[in-house]
């Protein structure tokens, strides 16, 4: 019964050490060889810095940048969206509400009057700007 026990505990050892080298991405005849596992970089090693052109914001990673923008009355703000999911431009006092935009759409609003305009995406409500028009 002993015997028995060790050679279950074996088998469910030897089956732990090819899961392991098939997830570690090694070929099974390679498990006996030491294994290295490579860390994804950290997520803030990955930002990329994203060319804004003068007064205008764009959609990427699930945000508005920049998140707040200040302007001059009469200029006209452009957004592009660089995401692979849609987003849409929306003023919170119903001024303007731009259509889904897909990846590399624009959406374009002349601001007229000064104010502080808050904006947000209609489909992820979470992502939210300001514009400052003096």
């Amino acid at each position: 019964m002993v015997r028995n026990m060790m050679g279950r505990a074996l088998v469910i050892l030897l089956g732990s050490l090819a899961i392991l080298a098939v997830s570690a991405g090694l070929g099974f005849a390679q498990t006996t060889m030491p294994m290295q596992m490579k860390m994804p970089m950290p997520m803030t090693a990955q930002k990329q810095t994203i060319a804004l052109a003068p007064n205008s914001m764009v959609m990427k990673n699930f945000a508005f940048a920049p998140t707040d923008l200040t302007i001059k009355a009469g200029t006209t703000v452009t957004w592009k969206n660089l995401d692979g999911e849609p987003h849409t431009v929306v003023n919170d006092a119903g001024l303007f509400r731009s259509a889904a935009l897909d990846q590399n759409d624009t959406f374009q609003f002349k601001f007229d009057k000064p104010g502080v305009y808050k904006i947000f995406c209609g489909i992820h409500p979470n992502m939210r700007a300001t514009i400052t028009v003096q």
